[in-house]
């Protein structure tokens, strides 16, 4: 299975990732099931062998896309990034086409990420981004927020670091049009802390976690960007938005990552400076 995984098509790359997702939510409810009749003392035996097959089924589908991985250009690269593991890896090389991203920019708005330049999502007409891509990013963006207390998870500490900007960034008013603007457009129970943070021109505790989140998860995508543009065209990938044209000048570089390695080991990513506001080459907007 992991030799002719090797030859996998990106259609059914992308069907393995969702079933894999698919079956973990299902081996999670199992579990929680079995719990709970256990707890009553009640027969288990069925759920608990679903949960069993569950997670043979999830091994064997990892390791296929495993192999769909290391026999892309950019597999190396991607697995030994600490907090994407085969499954991500899979989604986003499965998901995407150089040759379609001539920048960073096409990617973050594949994912509805593309800032002020994104279109808007109106009812009733088709979604301006990709929903299995952006529901990828959003895990990887969970990923990162996870291990972000590991020494080796590098988007980990960009993450806290983003954090810890947004935080202060809020605290200071710098988010209160926004915030009145929030308050306008949408109706929040006065009781909830949602309505407390707007109404006083802040954004909510896990607003700004979400916005540093994705900050993080969109300086990954511009720095898989680059690596792969590299690699594939031989020549270095065009400048984005933000730098060619509003003078952002900051630049964090892409971890270290050493290649070949094996695929459980994360690699070991150099330990960024320390800023007030972090920012890049290909920096998110």
């Amino acid at each position: 299975m992991v030799g002719k995984a090797r030859l996998l098509s990106d259609d059914e790359a992308r069907f393995l990732v969702d079933a894999y997702y698919m079956m973990q939510d299902d081996r999670k409810r199992y579990v929680m099931q079995t719990k709970s009749l256990e707890k009553d003392e009640e027969p288990n035996d069925v759920l608990e062998w679903l949960s069993n097959q569950a997670t043979t089924l999830e091994k064997q589908i990892a390791r296929a896309l495993d192999a769909y991985t290391d026999a892309h250009e950019m597999g190396g690269w991607m697995r030994n990034i600490y907090g994407i593991g085969p499954v991500l890896s899979a989604g986003l090389l499965a998901h995407l086409d150089i040759e379609k991203c001539p920048t960073a920019g096409h990617i973050w708005a594949f994912a509805g990420w593309a800032g002020d330049g994104q279109k808007k999502w109106e009812k009733g007409k088709k979604k301006p981004f990709n929903g299995p891509f952006r529901t990828l990013c959003w895990k990887i963006g969970q990923s990162f927020m996870k291990f972000s207390n590991q020494d080796e998870c590098y988007y980990g500490k960009l993450y806290r670091e983003r954090k810890e900007y947004e935080i202060a960034r809020n605290e200071s008013g710098g988010n209160a049009e926004r915030a009145a603007r929030i308050l306008e457009e949408k109706s929040f129970g006065k009781s909830t802390e949602a309505y407390k943070a707007y109404s006083v021109g802040k954004l909510p505790p896990a607003h700004i976690d979400a916005q540093a989140r994705r900050w993080t998860v969109k300086l990954f995508l511009a720095h898989l960007h680059g690596e792969w543009y590299q690699r594939h065209f031989g020549k270095p990938a065009p400048l984005p938005y933000p730098i060619a044209h509003l003078n952002h000048a900051h630049v964090i570089e892409p971890p270290t990552v050493r290649e070949p390695q094996e695929p459980s080991e994360p690699s070991e990513a150099r330990v960024p400076p320390q800023r007030s506001e972090p920012s890049s080459r290909r920096e998110p907007r």
